[in-house]
């Protein structure tokens, strides 16, 4: 997906957007996308309790953003658009 457009990108769902970028992250070893990531999500004062390791950062930022929604019943909030153009950013560049 590193030759898709802005548009192509921008017609995804956040989720998707999400899925892609947390995948290429997790390819790259990219800690400092999903530390960027969690900074934006609400109840981020939470993120500081993950211990970081490279090996788990992946599945735990997924499992951590999983479970924001799913015991808060919310999308992104009003994160959603600042979330989205970090997705499709790191996307474009990576």
């Amino acid at each position: 997906m590193t030759d898709a457009t802005f548009a192509e990108l921008d017609a995804l769902t956040t989720e998707e957007l999400r899925e892609r970028a947390f995948a290429r992250a997790r390819e790259r070893r990219d800690l400092g996308f999903f530390w960027s990531v969690f900074k934006h999500l609400p109840d981020s004062d939470e993120a500081a309790t993950l211990d970081g390791a490279p090996n788990t950062v992946g599945p735990t930022v997924d499992e951590a953003v999983a479970l924001w929604r799913e015991l808060t019943g919310h999308g992104y909030g009003e994160q959603e658009p600042l979330l989205r153009a970090a997705f499709i950013d790191y996307l474009q560049k990576h």
